[in-house]
């Protein structure tokens, strides 16, 4: 039941964040992107950080810029441009590339062996996304379509790296280190790059507070917690469910056509992310201290 537990908590965070698109479409005033990233770190790090009272010594303030650039940065700040450039569930399918780039990353950053189950199930899992953006709905605008690439290369190795550099600290905490770092590095920038929010409405401080409280102080606490406890490839496996939540949350609130390649896409994503676990599970019975992809942070 433990690991039922840790895995379903870890699969809430996917399945929240493919709400960030049709909450940026709808909720919000369109054309503020590196805004609208900063209003959903920073607030939620230092509500975070006044909850834990707990501050990262001068030793982790590097890594946890890092960190807290490629996992919040770095990454909201394409997905929000790729979120307003592409319909639909469009921006969200591309980062199933993720848990491919998480298995290279790992095997990069924590020595993990490359399993072919492993790559089968990104493979597949890729295939599953990719006949979900066939809808009519989809659009391939190129800048978008960079972004959502590059963010999910930015995501793929702050995964990693959140389990190569896990501090002695409580998840909780680490979350609140991350998202204020990536709050703090994304304000300036949109301060100088963007004009002034217009007055916000009562719909837009709804989908801000959602993507603050719920879509990321919550969420992420969840996801750090998973990669620690299950790995990161299992977890970037995980992330598959953002897509097929997006989607399916298009066709039921926006009323976007749902195809019968996308609804076999969705299952081949979810065969994918049962592939995955499957696999995790055989490791960790047949190696419990390799479970969790590394035997210690490092």
């Amino acid at each position: 039941m433990p690991r039922a537990l840790d895995l379903a908590l870890t699969a809430i965070a996917p399945i929240v964040w493919g709400s960030t698109y049709i909450v940026t479409t709808e909720a919000l005033p369109q054309g503020y992107p590196l805004t609208v990233a900063a209003l959903r770190a920073l607030p939620a790090g230092l509500l975070l950080l006044l909850l834990t009272r707990d501050f990262p010594p001068r030793e982790w303030l590097v890594r946890v810029l890092v960190l807290g650039a490629l996992n919040f940065a770095v990454f909201w700040a394409l997905l929000f441009i790729a979120a307003y450039r592409l319909p639909g569930g469009a921006a969200a399918t591309l980062g199933a590339m993720q848990a491919l780039m998480v298995i290279g990353f790992s095997r990069w950053f924590l020595g993990t062996p490359i399993a072919a189950v492993a790559v089968i199930a990104g493979v597949l899992g890729v295939a599953g996304v990719a006949l979900l953006l066939i809808g009519p709905a989809s659009g391939y605008d190129p800048l978008g379509i960079l972004a959502a690439l590059g963010g999910t290369v930015s995501m793929a190795a702050g995964t990693v790296l959140s389990r190569k550099w896990q501090p002695p600290v409580p998840i909780l905490t680490f979350t609140a280190w991350q998202l204020t770092a990536g709050g703090f590095l994304l304000a300036p920038v949109a301060l100088l790059v963007e004009p002034p929010l217009p007055p916000l409405t009562a719909v837009n401080l709804a989908g801000l507070a959602w993507l603050g409280l719920v879509g990321a102080a919550a969420t992420y606490w969840f996801w750090l917690r998973g990669i620690v406890r299950l790995g990161p490839s299992l977890a970037a496996m995980l992330g598959m469910l953002s897509p097929v939540s997006a989607v399916m949350l298009g066709w039921v609130w926006l009323g976007q056509s749902l195809t019968a390649a996308q609804l076999l896409g969705a299952v081949l994503v979810l065969a994918a992310v049962w592939l995955g676990q499957v696999r995790s599970l055989q490791v960790g019975l047949a190696n419990p201290a390799t479970q969790d992809e590394s035997a210690a942070p490092k």
